[in-house]
Order: structure tokens, then sequence, then C-alpha cells
């Protein structure tokens, strides 16, 4: 591994003396591109040659950009979130009740069937180890319980739930569950287990 950085580092400061600074590509399109990669392989099992090979970055423009491959996951991630997750979240913010608890559900369950969450798989292999991708995780997980608790709510005051559903521990227990289809969605495949879950899961918060 010290051997590696070594040879980036190295490799970073070549093409930064010799290569013009204005970049030839489209980093949108290659952070997600990268998704792929990542999502197939981990971080660790993901290697920048295959990353290179199958999205429009260069070496050039990798080195310029980032100098390491962490670096690089860090932004991909955030795109992850951007692009990925951030439009499933918005159907918790409508706050529509349990409706918008089971939009966000369909939404995701659509996401990482057969192939996981790309943040949650990022925290169970470098959460130990890295403050930025636990930081990011934990503001994650407050976000969904928040929105989980604001729906349950909204549900409560419209008849929706049981009377007894104590919202804040159901919020908390919603939230693992999102952690927990994410493992279940690569071991599921395209099947439709996550989808039958989520009807039984939510169809015992109704009322009756």
């Amino acid at each position: 591994m010290a051997d590696e950085a070594s040879n980036l580092y190295e490799e970073f400061m070549f093409w930064k003396q010799i290569m013009p600074r204005k970049a030839l590509y489209n980093l949108d399109e290659v952070l997600s591109q990268a998704i792929d990669v990542f999502l197939e392989h981990g971080y660790h099992g993901a290697i920048m040659e295959e990353i290179i090979a199958r999205t429009d970055f260069n070496r050039r423009g990798f080195y310029l950009e980032f100098a390491s491959k962490l670096k690089f996951f860090h932004q991909v991630i955030e795109h992850y979130q951007h692009t990925r997750l951030a439009p499933i979240l918005v159907q918790l913010d409508k706050n529509h009740g349990i409706s918008s608890i089971d939009a966000f559900f369909n939404d995701y369950v659509t996401l990482i069937n057969g192939r996981g969450c790309l943040l949650i798989s990022a925290i169970t292999e470098l959460g130990f180890d890295d403050a930025h991708i636990r930081n990011i995780g934990r503001h994650y997980l407050d976000r969904l319980q928040i929105g989980f608790i604001g729906c349950l709510e909204k549900a409560m005051q419209h008849n929706d739930i049981k009377a007894d559903i104590k919202i804040e521990s159901t919020a908390l227990q919603l939230t693992s569950y999102v952690q927990g289809f994410a493992v279940n969605a690569i071991l599921a495949g395209d099947t439709d287990e996550l989808s039958l879950a989520t009807q039984a899961l939510l169809g015992s918060l109704h009322t009756k």
C-alpha cells in the first residue's frame, strides 16, 4: 500500500508538471460511471486502471483533479448522494404521511435492487477508519430518521397509523430497515423480495 501511494504521488507530480490544467473530461459523467465500478468491487477492490478504462477519465485528468483514489471516492460518494439518494429523500420531504414513506421505499428498492447502496457499502467498508465517510453516513441516517418522524406524525394526525405507535422508535426502526435493505438487495438480486418486505413492514403500521 505504501509503494502504491508513493507511485500515485510520483505520477501525480509528473502529470501536474507537463500537462495543461484545462480539463478534457466531463467530471459529472466520470463520477456517474465510477459509481458502477465501486458498487461492483467496493472501495478496496476497485482498481484505478479499471475506473479509468470504464469511464471517460484519463490519467492526466485523474491526477490533476484528485491526486488520490480516496479523494476521488469521496467525491463519487457525494455525487451519489446528490444524484441518486437526494431525489428519493424528496419523497419524505413532501411529508404526505404514510404515502410518502411508501413512495420512499418503492424508489429506494428500485435504486438498490440487485446492486446495493453505495453509501451504505462505503460506511460498512470505511466507516471505522474514515471520518469523512462516517460523518456523511451519520448525517444521512439522521436525515432519514427526521424525515420518517415527520411523516409518521402526519400519518398519526390523519389516523392513518395505529394510535399506540411510538413515533421516534418506529422512525429509528425504519432507518435501520433502510440499512438492512441495502445489504439484502445484493443477495435478493432482481427478485421481488424487498417489495414484499416493504409491504409487510408498512402494512404493520396501518390502522385496522
